[in-house]
Parts: structure tokens; sequence; C-alpha cells
């Protein structure tokens, strides 16, 4: 059941990304924020715990679990080196998720030639 429940929630935050591309004006990237604000938010009022408990990879793949990520970070750093660990901890508790993008980025950049779309 726990990889229903992960499609299940993990396809809600996708449906919630759609209906803001079609009935809004936004553009992906202001989505893309609007989502890792979310998921800090949520974190720091305590409401996304139980969303990550109930939807486990749903809830933690997504922006919003990047932005969960930045904000468990955040709390683990302060707890550990004070106001420094505040500025420091997001970066750590992150630090996976971002190599991996700059890794495969990379990666891709190499065997794909991007080309002008016009």
């Amino acid at each position: 059941m726990n990889y229903v429940w992960a499609f299940v929630v993990g396809g809600l935050f996708c449906v919630v990304g759609q209906i803001l591309i079609d009935k809004t004006k936004m553009t992906p990237a202001r989505i893309l924020v609007c989502f890792v604000t979310a998921g800090v938010i949520l974190t720091a009022l305590g409401l996304y715990e139980p969303i990550v408990k109930f939807g486990g990879a749903g809830a933690t793949v997504p922006l919003t679990g990047f932005g969960y990520a930045l904000a468990e970070g955040v709390k683990r750093g302060l707890q550990e080196h004070g106001l420094l660990g505040a500025f420091t901890g997001g970066v750590s508790g992150t630090a996976g998720g971002i190599a991996a993008a700059v890794f495969f980025g990379y990666v891709i950049s190499l065997i794909f030639k991007p080309g002008d779309k016009s």
C-alpha cells in the first residue's frame, strides 16, 4: 500500500501544478518557486511531516519535498550549530539532491546537443 499512497500523494501534487499551469498565467518557474516555498512553510508550521509519513516518496520527491528538506536541514543546523547552522543547514540538508542535479545535468548535456527552438 505504500506505493499506492506515494503515487496518490505525488499525483495530487502534479494535479495542483497542472491546474496552476492551465488556469493561471503563472510561468513554470514561478510555480516551481511556489512549490518549494510551500514545502518550507508547511514544514515550518508542522503540517508537512504528516504528509511525508503518509505519502513517503510521493511527498519527498516533488518540489515541495525539496522545500521540506531545506527546512529540516535548517532546523537541524540551528540545533547543532546555532545561528550559523541556519545558513548552512539548508544546503547540507539538500546536498544530495543538488549534487545529483548538477551531475545528471552535466551528463545529459554531454549526450544531447542543445539547439535553438526557433
